[in-house]
């Protein structure tokens, strides 16, 4: 599993590579799209990571199963 730190260079590399992409003349639109939907994803996961570790050690271990369904709540929330 990646850490937070990678997915934040791979989604930092993501961008800057979109970005090169804009700056061009002879960006192609489809390739362009393709990346920010992969850039697009690649936060979402990382949004999730945190929010579950996040939780993990904000809530005591007596409520790890209201902690599943409320990690469930947020991933749904997310991906909406």
């Amino acid at each position: 599993m990646k850490t937070s730190e990678q997915r934040i260079n791979n989604i930092i590399g993501q961008l800057e590579g979109i970005k090169k992409m804009l700056g061009t003349p002879e960006r192609n639109c489809f390739d362009i799209i393709v990346q920010l939907k992969a850039a697009k994803s690649a936060l979402g996961s990382l949004l999730e990571q945190v929010i579950s570790a996040e939780l993990n050690q904000c809530l005591p271990d007596e409520r790890l199963q209201e902690n599943n369904k409320i990690t469930k709540i947020f991933k749904e929330v997310i991906n909406n």
